[in-house]
């Protein structure tokens, strides 16, 4: 019998939670000197994976009992101008290298696709290792990543604020307060549950830190996380809800000049920072950040917000999906005055083709049809995309991390 006559996929349970991380491990490089820096031991990694099998949907390839190959898909939501969506979030995917170019992942990926949509789970995210390879599956990048380095002459001068910063334990109550009011406010943020909360700590230095803002009625209006390494102040998260928060956490960042040669971090891709700063000669880096695929274009579009024009408005396209056959073929859109929308697959003759990553990208209005038609992304009628750009154009914040 060949090996691969002897593979099985199947679900990857919490008997199995051992060689979940051990693949994990093994695949993202993660030794025993990674986990000691930042405090994890061997026994504390397996207990702290062995619930995201009780909660997750994970599958794998078995060879006998060995776990070959896997991925997870964890249960969020996420926020689309406004609605909170089923999301899958897609982690943890690996193949031993004696398994690869067997086509195990091809179809754990296509196998677990068909389960989120069975949830309802209309849409995924991930965040890419390789930006090719998950295009080529259907996934397209929706969001950037911002970071950024401030010396310690550039910080902000003190600006007097009512409130002030309280520094507290990252788990304080406080911190998922001013997150979720921030979260709902924010077009294709993450909604974090308990579970999305856990794995954001994951891999966390013990040094981490929070500070919260509250205003003159002691509502928290804004945090800080961050942790203090080798004459740097590193950010992880900075979330404010008014201007005045933003001054009072930046007053808190400043207080450090003295201890501080720098300030590092990561920052959603709105910010103006260098703009608002006296000294705006900083350094920014853009790249990629996360990447998001509709699972099922049927669903997805019966929950989506369109724009509410007063006229309905009908449009018929060819749309391409690389795995998901329920995605794939000539579609017809309605969109009643309300903005509600309704596809259906058809046999009418197309007025424009496109791929499931471009209408991803577009929906979740990372690039605009206009821009996508000039790069022929969008292929046909010139007047379809402008009706599309009318439908989904929108002014609205963005901000979009996973866990």
């Amino acid at each position: 019998m060949s090996r691969l006559d002897r593979l099985k996929m199947g679900k990857v349970e919490t008997k199995h939670f051992q060689q979940f991380n051990e693949l994990l491990r093994y695949v993202f490089q993660v030794t025993k000197k990674d986990l000691q820096m930042v405090g994890w031991e061997e026994r504390e990694i397996a207990l702290a994976k062995k619930p995201v099998l009780d909660q997750a949907d994970v599958l794998g390839w078995f060879d006998g009992e060995k776990l070959v190959s896997q991925l997870a898909v964890y249960p969020f939501h996420v926020n689309i101008f406004g609605r909170s969506f089923e999301m899958g979030g897609l982690t943890g995917v690996g193949t031993y290298p004696e398994y690869a170019n067997m086509g195990l992942m091809y179809k754990l990926m296509k196998q677990a696709l068909a389960d989120m949509r069975d949830r309802k789970q209309s849409i995924s995210y991930l965040f890419p290792y390789s930006i090719p390879y998950y295009r080529r599956r259907g996934w397209e990048i929706i969001s950037d990543k911002m970071t950024f380095e401030v010396r310690d002459v550039q910080l902000p001068k003190i600006k007097k604020v009512p409130g002030y910063v309280e520094r507290l334990n990252i788990e304080h109550p406080d911190i998922r307060q001013v997150y979720k009011l921030f979260s709902s406010d924010m077009h294709a943020a993450m909604l974090r549950n308990d579970l999305a909360w856990d794995e954001y700590w994951r891999w966390d230095v013990d040094e981490l830190t929070a500070a919260v803002y509250y205003d003159s009625s002691h509502q928290p209006k804004g945090y800080l996380l961050y942790w203090i390494s080798e004459d740097v102040l590193h950010i992880k998260e900075m979330i404010y809800m008014t201007q005045e928060a933003r001054i009072g956490l930046w007053n808190f960042i400043g207080a450090h000049f003295s201890m501080v040669s720098k300030v590092t971090g990561n920052i959603f891709m709105n910010e103006p920072l260098a703009f608002w700063l006296e000294d705006g000669d900083i350094k920014e880096t853009i790249s990629p950040y996360f990447m998001a695929r509709i699972v099922c274009v049927e669903q997805f579009i019966a929950q989506y917000p369109f724009k509410a024009t007063g006229t309905e408005i009908q449009l018929t396209f060819m749309l391409e999906d690389p795995i998901l056959e329920w995605n794939h073929g000539t579609f017809t859109l309605n969109v009643n005055g309300a903005g509600q929308g309704e596809i259906k697959q058809c046999k009418e003759v197309p007025a424009f083709s496109l791929d499931i990553q471009t209408l991803t990208t577009m929906l979740l209005s990372y690039k605009r049809p206009s821009y996508l038609a000039s790069i022929s992304r969008i292929k046909g009628n010139a007047q379809d995309v402008t009706i599309l750009e009318n439908m989904i154009e929108r002014q609205t914040p963005y901000f979009s991390d996973y866990y």
